[in-house]
């Protein structure tokens, strides 16, 4: 009887033991499980999803969004998902020679086409970096903007991701956020859950305009105060806003 109740008792010890591993996995990234999981789905990356860089052109896309963030030479900026380097060749004009872009993505095959792309295109002030889903891995004090266009619903790690990127901001910058006004599981987010997962994490929004040419929205934040501990976050619950179309 006292060997039944042993193997019994062991038994139970190592069904707790791996249940207890399941959830410190939990399949996230190990650099995101000190903060918590976004109560929301996320799009998978689909690849340029907007329109080609012509009709992107047309409608005025960039030359929008750099004007309202106030983009001018010399600045040292990001555009965090790059993709195809819409944006980062843009960037890349507007701030000039005494100017620098980091163009970011997470996406190998990407950063190396981004890169034959800058090197034919003769972009000597842009960088490509590798980045990670739950990590950008910017220099600290580095970037008067940041720019996540069209890409911050692909975020699965919003607060830890978040929370590492905010030190690259230098006094007065700021974190510009183009979106699509959906749900975040149809490539889009609702505006109010995108300000309050930016606020968890210690941003302000500064300024908020909606406009047709950037099918969406744009969104300006700015960090105010300390970094919130990261288990100090709380999630974020936005009813109606997190499911797929």
């Amino acid at each position: 009887m006292f060997r039944h109740r042993s193997f019994v008792f062991a038994a139970l010890t190592l069904a707790l033991c791996a249940c207890q591993q399941r959830t410190a996995d939990d399949g996230r990234a190990p650099g995101a499980r000190a903060f918590p999981k976004a109560e929301r789905p996320f799009s998978q990356a689909t690849g340029a999803a907007f329109g080609s860089e012509a009709e992107r052109d047309r409608r005025g896309e960039a030359q929008t969004v750099m004007d309202l963030a106030r983009v001018g030479p010399g600045m040292s900026v990001a555009d965090i998902g790059a993709g195809g380097g819409y944006y980062t060749v843009h960037l890349a004009e507007r701030v000039g020679p005494k100017g620098r872009v980091l163009a970011e993505d997470i996406d190998p095959q990407i950063t190396e086409a981004l890169g034959t792309r800058v090197m034919r295109e003769g972009l000597e002030n842009v960088s490509i970096k590798l980045g990670t889903g739950d990590d950008p891995s910017l220099p600290p004090d580095s970037f008067d903007r940041i720019f996540m266009v069209h890409m911050y619903h692909e975020v699965a790690e919003p607060y830890a991701f978040l929370w590492r990127l905010r030190p690259a901001l230098r006094s007065g910058g700021k974190v510009i956020v183009v979106e699509a006004d959906k749900a975040t599981g149809a490539h889009g987010i609702p505006p109010e859950l995108l300000f309050c997962e930016l606020a968890s994490v210690g941003f302000r929004l500064t300024e908020f305009v909606r406009k047709p040419e950037l099918q969406g929205y744009y969104a300006q934040f700015e960090a105010v105060g300390a970094r919130p501990a990261p288990e100090k976050i709380t999630p974020c619950r936005v009813p109606g806003g997190t499911q797929a179309d």
